[in-house]
């Protein structure tokens, strides 16, 4: 799964792409990059809700052969890991670059746009089938990633590995600059959104990520994952599965998963999420799938 010809070089030819990256930088003075809308100065020293600032902290870069198979191909997925994410999940895996105000976290190192460039180049001539920008989440590096593309000389697909909790405006950035969506479809419940996610943005968690998912899935290819949560089944797991069905089925895969397990905050203080102090069990994962199956979504060769 990959362009033959990425996007970005011809928004380049046009002028195109530079005026995306304008636009992007311009919307750090009064962040509005995703629907938190902090509306702090990030170009003058501040930093937002996400921890991201003016430039950006990447923590580590290479490739990666665990993400989806038509993903990796014979080189990997080049990935590159961001040190800043707008959403807190009370169970994220990758605490230690999401968060850069917690325990122990890992700083990452500063890049300017042409750096990272070169970075994606690297992996690229090191044989990776796309450059997939990932975190922490892409989403509070949308200038830097956007900016970065003006120096990348190469046919390198573009790959956005997202919460895709990102505002109307930075989703019309993106738009025919992606290739290949890989967003998360976390929550259909705004209550769960907001309590395990601690999602508080000017718009909820479910109307961001319909409406982006939508938007995203008639621009390139795209394969959802969805983490199935232990007992969160009737609250999000189906109504999602229900509205890829209703909406997108046929422009999508998604990925059922099945990894989750109790981390970081949850890990920690177990009384505080009964509800999800645990791995989802064998009998919740095979009613997952089988409403997919019902439903016609295609998820066994991603899943």
């Amino acid at each position: 799964m990959a362009a033959d010809w990425p996007a970005y070089l011809a928004l380049h030819e046009s002028g195109e792409l530079a005026r995306r990256a304008e636009r992007a930088h311009e919307l750090l003075a009064e962040c509005a990059i995703c629907p938190r809308e902090c509306r702090v100065d990030r170009l003058s020293g501040a930093v937002g809700y996400c921890g991201g600032g003016a430039q950006a902290l990447v923590c580590s870069a290479g490739p990666h052969f665990g993400e989806e198979r038509p993903l990796v191909g014979t080189g990997g997925s080049g990935t590159i890991f961001f040190a800043s994410c707008n959403l807190h999940c009370v169970f994220c895996q990758n605490w230690d670059i999401s968060h850069p105000d917690a325990p122990f976290a890992s700083v990452g190192v500063e890049v300017d746009p042409r750096r990272l460039a070169l970075i994606a180049k690297r992996l690229r001539l090191e044989g990776a089938a796309n450059i997939n920008y990932v975190g922490g989440d892409p989403t509070p590096n949308t200038w830097i990633i956007i900016e970065s593309l003006r120096y990348l000389d190469i046919n390198a697909p573009i790959l956005w590995n997202s919460n895709m909790y990102l505002s109307m405006e930075s989703m019309k950035l993106l738009l025919d600059l992606v290739d290949i969506w890989l967003p998360d479809f976390k929550y259909w419940s705004n209550e769960c959104a907001a309590r395990l996610s601690n999602v508080r943005g000017r718009i909820g968690y479910r109307e961001a990520a319909t409406r982006n998912h939508l938007l995203a899935a008639r621009h390139g290819d795209m394969i959802i994952r969805h983490l199935v949560l232990p007992n969160h089944l009737e609250c999000d797991t189906k109504p999602i599965l229900r509205w890829i069905a209703e909406n997108i089925k046929d422009r999508v895969l998604v990925n059922i998963m099945e990894q989750y397990r109790p981390e970081y905050l949850v890990a920690r203080n177990p009384e505080k999420y009964p509800d999800i102090a645990r791995r989802p069990t064998r009998e919740e994962m095979m009613e997952a799938y089988r409403l997919a199956d019902e439903l016609g979504i295609v998820y066994r060769p991603v899943s």
